[in-house]
Formats: structure tokens, C-alpha cells, sequence
């Protein structure tokens, strides 16, 4: 998550490390808190691999500052994470959003939906967190209302969300789908 999440702001454009770091706090910082010791060894990696570069320029005080940039080996590996996200990146809801803010950096709508029909396979199972044996209980089995509000909260927010990738799909396969925007190469 943490290395898509380098990998798609890079994409957006090149970045200084502790601007690279608020956009991944906000990002998914509530869900995993990103400090300088993931941070950092992440980049270390990510270059190593050749997927980013990182330039010394003049700062604003005498200290240079280190800008990140994408390489084109690391716009590839970003590109293939997002055609083929792993299993967990699209059930797993946290990493779904990492993989969904940067969808659109595939340039192929075709290629777009397919990711947005693995979702919509994976929400469209019946589910909950709470089971009688291998039976989903819905909300309205509960009298306690917290676990109530738990599964009405869930289902709702999983309503909007298919309502949304069936209007998108639709619209990404007829072509009436706004083109992607990425910054020019």
C-alpha cells in the first residue's frame, strides 16, 4: 500500500520527501501512520529497483533538499499494480482506496473497468462481520444497536459504492466515461 502510494504521487509529479510524506499521511495516514523510518526505507527500496530517482536542487534555506522522481521503470511497476492489483488490494477497503486514488493513471478504460469489475465481483458475495454458522446475520438481527449501526453503516456505504462502479463500468465500457486525466509525460 505504502509503495503504490509513493508510486502514484510520483506519478502526479515529483516531490520532495516531506511533501511526498503529507500526501501519504492524508492519504492513508488515519488508517496507518506513516513515519519517517517506513517512509524513508520504502524510498530506499523503491530506488534501489531503479523505480525512482532522487535529484539533490537548491532548497529555500542553504540546506539542497532531495527531490523524488518516477522513472519510467517505475511508472511500469506502478501501471502493473494497478492492472493487477493483488486479491487483498481490492477486498481489503483501505488498500481498495489507495488502489482507487490512483486508477487513473491506466490509460486503457478497458483496463480501468476490469479492475472496477474485480470490486464489484467481491462486494455483490454476501458478507458481514457477524455469522450464525456460515450464515451472514444483517443489521435487523440485532437488537443491540451498536452492532445494528455497525452493519447498517456497512451496508449502506457498500450501496453507494455499487451504485457508483456499476454508473462508472457502464461508462467506462461505452466510452462516455470522462478520459483519464494524467499529466503529461
Amino acid at each position: 500500500m505504502l509503495e503504490l502510494a509513493i508510486l502514484g504521487f510520483l506519478r502526479d509529479q515529483p516531490l520532495h520527501g516531506y511533501d511526498l510524506r503529507r500526501r501519504v499521511a492524508a492519504l492513508m495516514g488515519h488508517v496507518r501512520p506513516v513515519a519517517d523510518g517506513t517512509l524513508y526505507p520504502a524510498i530506499k527500496r523503491m530506488a534501489a529497483s531503479g523505480w525512482l530517482t532522487r535529484k539533490d536542487e537548491p532548497g529555500a534555506a542553504a540546506a539542497p533538499r532531495r527531490t523524488l522522481y518516477l522513472t519510467s521503470e517505475g511508472r511500469a511497476e506502478l501501471e502493473r499494480r494497478l492492472r493487477e492489483p493483488d486479491e487483498l488490494d481490492i477486498s481489503d477497503e483501505n488498500r481498495w482506496f489507495t488502489l482507487l486514488a490512483f486508477l487513473r493513471h491506466l490509460d486503457e478504460a478497458k483496463d480501468q473497468a476490469n479492475v472496477l469489475r474485480r470490486r464489484l465481483a467481491f462486494l455483490e458475495e454476501p458478507t458481514s462481520f457477524f455469522y450464525d454458522g456460515d450464515r451472514p446475520m444483517g443489521a435487523e438481527e440485532f437488537g443491540d444497536p451498536f452492532r445494528h449501526g455497525l452493519l447498517a453503516i456497512a451496508h449502506a456505504t457498500s450501496q453507494a459504492e455499487l451504485t457508483w462502479l456499476h454508473t462508472t463500468i457502464d461508462a467506462l465500457e461505452s466510452g462516455t466515461a470522462d478520459p483519464p486525466r494524467t499529466p503529461p509525460s
